[in-house]
């Protein structure tokens, strides 16, 4: 008797798929439990989306506890051409400045060359920093080592100029051209009395490079000065342009004199300069907290809402942490402190709920509070460590980010149970399937055996039905 190959060709019945129509029942269970897994992997995306604004939200908070916010100070000055002012931690200052001279660095020139390619002959140059006093000039050696730079007789000016700024002795050498030739120019790398320089040499190949103050040689364009200023009534003197340390936390940088064309330091103009504290950035960094604050507070009330009107529930309605996150992010934000003098409520100073547990920024009261920073100060970063809740809103705000972002916190848990479930959906789809497996090939046998039998009989039948036609005929 043949063998059947296929389901179905011994018996004539579509045996392929009744066997796939009577497996897809007994998938349903893993599909079931499938669809459950993907609403599951839907709420762990909805706690990662609530993570990362409680983050954005935590990072405000903490700007607003940042000292350094606080501190912070604008600076203006009455005439930005003579110098310019930045601050830093200044408070309110007001001081008045004239400039009589700007600090300068030593500049020497040689006679002109041909070119940048013209030789000196052998010899040995000495570069020292120092300083220039008397007249005739006379040069005092200051702590730093003089450099002796060889020049050999193949050495161009180009060369000699290399080699003098690979010294690292405190100038720098340049090559100027023009119609007339090429001129060697070197040139102090600070400015200040103290940063001058004297050249030397012993050797009359290099005589037209030595500067020593006395006509021979280099010439000098620029001779090294200090600024010298007034400062709310001192007369002062600085190595650099650059004035730090003046007062707390102002840095004044001098850009030209105050003296009139043909005057004297005695009528030097007066540039008044003023600081005070950064209150724009103040006010910036409350606002923007205040977004960060209504995008979380949005978030979480999008994904734990019902929404009777499309008869939709948020991915998260019903979640029992979520739930907890947003209650407690709202009992911070309605609370009170005793630490902040004239505010004890964000609605003090502007910050008035508004729908839906969100924050509005009334500008006109912010602005008004903004006038009194010490208290508005202590209303968002004053510490209490024996309450907790009564300390600033910021401390408050970041411990609440902290706590819950944190390993036991209520966003990692509600992560940590979903895809705990998740992982045993997949274990128990695991065993399912390989339960389907020993169930189809169960019915296959099954079938492959109704198959052989339905082929037997079929083949005995036509045997009968012949034998039958042979007798009548």
């Amino acid at each position: 008797m043949a063998t059947i190959s296929s389901l179905g060709i011994g018996s004539g019945l579509d045996v392929e798929t009744l066997v796939t129509k009577l497996m897809s029942i007994e998938q349903q269970p893993i599909n079931d439990i499938k669809t459950a897994s993907a609403k599951l992997q839907t709420k762990i995306s909805a706690y990662g989306q609530m993570q990362s604004a409680v983050s954005s939200m935590q990072t405000a908070a903490q700007k607003l506890s940042d000292a350094g916010l606080w501190n912070a100070s604008t600076a203006s000055v009455s005439d930005t051409s003579v110098a310019t002012v930045s601050a830093s931690s200044a408070g309110s200052q007001n001081h008045l400045l004239k400039v009589s001279q700007l600090a300068s660095a030593q500049s020497v020139a040689s006679r002109i060359f041909t070119n940048g390619s013209q030789t000196l002959g052998d010899g040995t140059l000495t570069i020292a920093l120092g300083r220039w006093d008397g007249d005739p000039p006379v040069f005092t050696p200051g702590s730093s080592t003089p450099a002796a730079i060889t020049v050999n007789a193949t050495d161009t000016l180009s060369s000699i100029r290399d080699k003098i700024n690979a010294a690292n002795v405190g100038v720098n050498a340049s090559l100027v051209n023009d119609a007339a030739g090429t001129r060697l120019v070197i040139r102090s790398l600070s400015t200040g009395e103290n940063q001058a320089f004297q050249i030397s040499s012993p050797d009359a190949a290099l005589a037209d490079l030595v500067y020593d103050g006395s006509g021979t040689g280099m010439n000098q364009t620029q001779a090294a000065s200090n600024a010298k200023f007034n400062w709310d009534g001192l007369d002062l003197t600085s190595q650099s342009n650059t004035l730090s340390g003046l007062s707390d936390g102002i840095t004044v940088n001098l850009l030209k004199t105050t003296v009139p064309a043909g005057g004297t330091a005695a009528n030097a103009a007066t540039v008044s300069i003023g600081t005070s504290n950064d209150t724009t950035s103040i006010k910036k960094a409350i606002t923007d907290f205040v977004d960060s604050y209504n995008k979380l507070f949005n978030l979480m009330r999008d994904q734990t809402k019902y929404d009777a009107g499309t008869k939709t529930a948020g991915v998260l309605q019903g979640d029992t942490k979520a739930v907890s996150v947003q209650q407690m992010l709202r009992g911070i934000t309605g609370g009170t402190t005793t630490l902040a003098g004239a505010f004890g409520r964000l609605s003090d100073i502007g910050l008035e709920p508004g729908q839906n547990g969100t924050l509005t920024v009334n500008s006109t009261k912010l602005d008004k509070a903004l006038t009194n920073l010490p208290d508005l100060k202590k209303l968002f970063s004053a510490p209490d460590t024996a309450h907790k809740q009564n300390q600033g809103f910021a401390l408050q705000w970041n411990s609440f980010a902290t706590q819950i972002l944190g390993t036991d916190g209520a966003i990692t848990t509600g992560q940590s149970s979903l895809q705990k479930r998740i992982a045993n959906n997949d274990t128990t789809i695991s065993k399912m399937q390989d339960s389907l497996t020993l169930t189809e090939k169960r019915l296959r046998a099954q079938y492959s055996a109704l198959d052989t039998k339905m082929a037997s009989l079929n083949q005995l039948s036509a045997y009968v039905t012949k034998q039958f036609s042979s007798s009548s005929s």
